[in-house]
């Protein structure tokens, strides 16, 4: 489902009640939603022109043979900046995303992750995954969320240039993920490419089935994801973010579970410590 943010909205920075019905109704039966028109271009234009430099700059190290993060060629794990200017309220506590993350996981929740995937041209299929599997795999009945992905693009994401590749309903589905249960969904409800315009927020359930897939076009496709938790989750790290950037994160409704300091923050070739 995608949601179109009003411009009433946006002026009050609160999305209406039926908006986050709708929302909620999409993520517990499809375990995804869009939110149309959630962050401003000019934004995303300044911290996409500094992640293509850093994206030059990790496809460099890994030609001259240094180990970097990603699965399959041609997908890079990319951390955005950790420092002014390059954060934006919009996109690290923007408050329509908490909104529907906390009409989901309650009051309480926090963010875990502040991370990202880069779709090279010419990169290859990932095989079909979850980011996480359920918490109690011996259950034969699926729990409710606890857990979901709050992911962003600088530039329209579309087939062309590598959208991700989702099973809707499938973080509802149970068992190991083998070839007969791959079939028996397809049957159900098959997959779907997500298209997102510049500006969009996708929330979508860790459980999720979903792939990365080639990416045909002469972009470099970039996505931040960050990874909002319920309140009972075992805060594994602590958010490094560089001082200076402290009031960007100005929102009550999410824990952002961050540290400020004084240097610099290693983001570029610093580990990726909770999810691939």
């Amino acid at each position: 489902m995608h949601i179109t943010i009003s411009a009433a909205e946006r002026a009050v920075e609160r999305l209406t009640d039926q908006h986050i019905q709708q929302a909620a109704q999409a993520l517990a039966k499809e375990g995804f939603v869009v939110l149309n028109q959630a962050v401003a271009h000019s934004h995303l234009d300044i911290l996409h022109e500094q992640m293509l430099t850093d994206t030059h700059t990790l496809v460099a190290a890994r030609d001259r043979g240094e180990e970097i993060s990603g699965w399959k060629y041609g997908h890079l794990q990319q951390k955005p900046p950790h420092h002014k200017p390059y954060i934006f309220r919009d996109i690290v506590a923007n408050p329509f995303a908490a909104q529907v993350t906390r009409s989901a996981l309650g009051e309480g929740l926090f963010n875990a992750f502040y991370s990202g995937n880069t779709n090279l041209p010419g990169s290859e299929d990932q095989p079909l995954h979850r980011d996480a599997l359920p918490l109690w795999p011996n259950w034969n009945t699926p729990h409710p969320v606890t857990t979901l992905v709050v992911n962003i693009s600088p530039i329209d994401i579309t087939p062309h240039n590598g959208s991700t590749e989702i099973w809707p309903g499938s973080h509802q589905v149970v068992g190991a993920l083998d070839e007969a249960l791959i079939e028996k969904q397809r049957t159900i409800a098959p997959p779907i490419r997500v298209e997102a315009k510049k500006g969009s927020i996708l929330i979508r359930d860790i459980r999720l089935w979903h792939r990365g897939v080639p990416n045909q076009s002469d972009q470099i496709r970039h996505m931040i994801a960050m990874v909002h938790q319920v309140r009972w989750f075992r805060k594994a790290q602590t958010l490094q973010f560089q001082r200076g950037c402290e009031a960007e994160f100005a929102n009550d409704d999410l824990d952002h579970n961050v540290e400020f300091i004084d240097g610099p923050v290693e983001y570029l070739f610093g580990p990726h410590l909770n999810h691939s």
